[in-house]
């Protein structure tokens, strides 16, 4: 298997694992990472398969991506660990947590639920597919182009990290975006045979995202036998970018209760 690639902060302390969602990389967490490991802890920052500074591969699902996680942390020897994941992130957590309790000691999933979730990112991948490194030489060119299919500036940067020189005067994408675009669906798979789960686990939602419902906090709490539901207030579904202090200090505390 390949490795997946991953930032290291801090050298002991209990693994604390981070997952970023579709389109994203580790690099999202830098700052927060940061403060996580000021806890004492050691963070482990991946860029999942096809993101980032990460391999590519044509396989894309969350069986394989929570495959990837677990020989991550095998190769590592890491055991009793923290994992938090984002959106897609999440979800490879909650696959990750149900094929291996053992390596876990709590776990935090972001802004996503277990349910299926309709297709959303084609106007997007539109976009990123729009841009043609034959003609398009700079960042912002690239973001002129975006600008028609994105309308939101914060998300248009977002994307635009993924921008890099592949050689001297050429930008490319770091994601494998032929892959990503071809499989999208499998972003918004539901996670069947799905059993109870004994983990300590907290659940963060965004008070202006409507990725987590009220009937799913209703499935979680069925799900999940030792869960926190908790809401960042003011954020969306980057709850971890728009409220980094509350969304910190939830975290925080959960974490001196493992």
């Amino acid at each position: 298997m390949k490795l997946l690639h991953a930032n290291v902060l801090g050298y002991t302390g209990t693994p604390f694992v981070i997952l970023h969602g579709f389109l994203g990389s580790g690099d999202n967490w830098k700052t927060l990472a940061k403060r996580f490991s000021e806890l004492g802890y050691q963070v482990h920052v991946l860029d999942l398969r096809n993101h980032g500074k990460s391999f590519h591969d044509s396989e894309f699902n969350y069986e394989v991506m929570a495959e990837d996680l677990r020989f991550y942390c095998s190769h590592h020897g890491l055991k009793d660990i923290v994992l938090l994941g984002h959106s897609m992130g999440g979800k490879v957590a909650m696959t990750f947590t149900l094929k291996y309790p053992n390596f876990l000691k709590q776990l935090i999933v972001v802004d996503i639920a277990p349910r299926y979730y309709c297709a959303h990112h084609q106007g997007i991948l539109h976009g990123l597919n729009a841009i043609d490194f034959d003609k398009v030489k700079t960042r912002q060119d690239a973001e002129i182009i975006l600008s028609d299919f994105v309308n939101e500036p914060g998300t248009r940067q977002f994307l635009l990290k993924n921008l890099y020189w592949v050689e001297p005067n050429r930008l490319g994408w770091r994601m494998n975006l032929e892959v990503l675009t071809e499989q999208v669906e499998a972003i918004g798979q539901e996670l069947k045979d799905f059993p109870k789960v004994s983990t300590p686990s907290l659940f963060l939602k965004g008070s202006k995202s409507d990725y987590v419902l009220p009937k799913d906090e209703e499935r979680i709490l069925n799900q999940f036998e030792n869960v926190e539901i908790k809401e960042i207030a003011h954020a969306g579904h980057w709850l971890h970018a728009e409220n980094p202090d509350d969304f910190f200090d939830a975290v925080a505390s959960f974490l001196v209760k493992g």
